[in-house]
């Protein structure tokens, strides 16, 4: 399949740029951003590094969001790991999500105290930031997918095979 040059309306003639595509890196960038912002959302909503959400199941599940945020944010950073990257950001933003739904719907085990509170500030950030990573992520897997021609197969080191 042959590439197209294509240039943009402002009268670019840079080879290889292509009119209203954002490059990778920067699609990347803010991905990780969105990524550390949940992580940070979550930090605030615990009260601190230091603090311990309650009941323990909840306070270790905090945690590892704040992790995987931080480890998603690098993962995607690293330019060999973009659909690992992306998968990883799908995962940490549609757990999030769920949770606060469910959490303010039906309620969560030893901790039915949040339910029909959806006016919780800090809530509503990271829903926003979770679907906002949620969106991007897949629509970068669908463009991964489309650009590879193939079926998404986890290959070894995290490629298209």
């Amino acid at each position: 399949m042959a590439q197209q040059q294509v240039v943009d309306w402002a009268g670019s003639d840079r080879p290889g740029v292509r009119a209203g595509a954002a490059p990778e890196m920067a699609i990347r960038m803010v991905g990780a951003l969105l990524a550390l912002a949940i992580a940070a959302v979550h930090v605030a909503d615990q009260g601190g590094i230091t603090s311990f959400a309650s009941p323990d199941w909840i306070g270790w599940s905090y945690r590892l969001i704040e992790v995987g945020g931080v480890l998603t944010a690098v993962t995607l950073l690293i330019p060999w790991s973009a659909w690992l990257g992306w998968a990883a950001a799908l995962l940490l933003g549609t757990g999030p999500f769920i949770a606060y739904v469910l959490s303010r719907s039906v309620g969560l085990p030893r901790d039915p105290g949040d339910v029909g509170n959806w006016g919780y500030w800090v809530g509503t950030v990271s829903l926003a930031v979770e679907a906002a990573l949620i969106v991007l992520g897949v629509t970068m897997l669908v463009a991964y997918r489309q650009r590879s021609g193939q079926r998404l197969v986890i290959g070894r080191l995290g490629q298209f095979r």
